[in-house]
């Protein structure tokens, strides 16, 4: 038996990943924040490959209590060994007018909330004794900042930071922990549901087009996999080459 948790697995990057998991033969444990009948979708999918599905609703701005979700979620299916911390959000402003309370919301969600759900995870592993696996979905913005972002971006840096320390803690339990740092992709969060991303121009991204949420799922499903068991602490961006444009002048 096999489990993997995916927070935000409603629709998007958590969906995609939820059923590639399953179809690699973990049971899935699915969250939702406000789509409920997206995260029953999900679950259906789930089983519709074999597997059993369990789905709660996950509020991340309800801290510390939001974390037990996790551990209700490893109690149903029996143990973890995959938690994917991919729930997030952000309320934007510049710098200079950001309130405090869009502020505090935002590192709510995008940090704090997955040091305290991984942190459960984390707990079952070793207690389980058989190692396990944590991928935290950042952003680019774990790399380089956003205009008018800087709640988001912040929380972004602060998870891929964490990342690596959790990596070093946990190294020794058999628990790898890595981040993805997905660039733009076609999901929800960026208006872009259902949509092929090949039929979209991005002028300003060296592949010309976003991402799909179906290509963040594959590299979760490798890290999730026997052949990456040697990779730990490691920031993997997938944006189409964005970063690299900081190469390109402009004059």
């Amino acid at each position: 038996m096999r489990v993997a948790i995916v927070t935000g697995s409603d629709s998007g990057i958590g969906k995609a990943t939820a059923v590639a998991l399953a179809r690699d033969g973990f049971d899935v444990g699915v969250t939702w924040h406000e789509d409920e009948e997206g995260a029953n979708e999900t679950a259906r999918e789930v089983r519709a490959l074999g597997r059993r599905a369990e789905a709660r609703q996950l509020d991340l701005s309800k801290l510390p209590d939001a974390a037990d979700v996790v551990d209700e979620l490893i109690g149903a299916l029996g143990g973890v060994d995959v938690f994917v911390n991919n729930a997030g959000t952000s309320r934007t402003g510049p710098f200079l007018e950001l309130s405090w309370d869009d502020w505090r919301h935002t590192l709510a969600v995008d940090l704090d909330g997955p040091f305290l759900c991984a942190q459960r995870a984390a707990r079952a592993m070793v207690k389980q004794g058989r190692g396990g696996r944590i991928v935290n979905i950042t952003s680019v913005h774990e790399h380089v900042p956003l205009p008018d972002s800087s709640a988001y971006t912040s929380a972004k840096h602060g998870l891929g930071g964490l990342t690596k320390q959790m990596a070093l803690e946990l190294a020794e339990h058999g628990v790898t922990v890595n981040a993805i740092a997905p660039g733009e992709i076609a999901t929800p969060m960026t208006g872009n549901e259902d949509v092929d991303p090949h039929t979209l121009e991005r002028p300003g991204i060296p592949a010309k087009r976003p991402g799909s949420a179906h290509e963040i799922a594959s590299l979760v499903a490798w890290l999730a996999s026997p052949g990456a068991a040697y990779a730990t602490g490691h920031s993997f961006v997938v944006d189409g080459g964005l970063l690299l444009m900081a190469a390109v002048r402009n004059d």
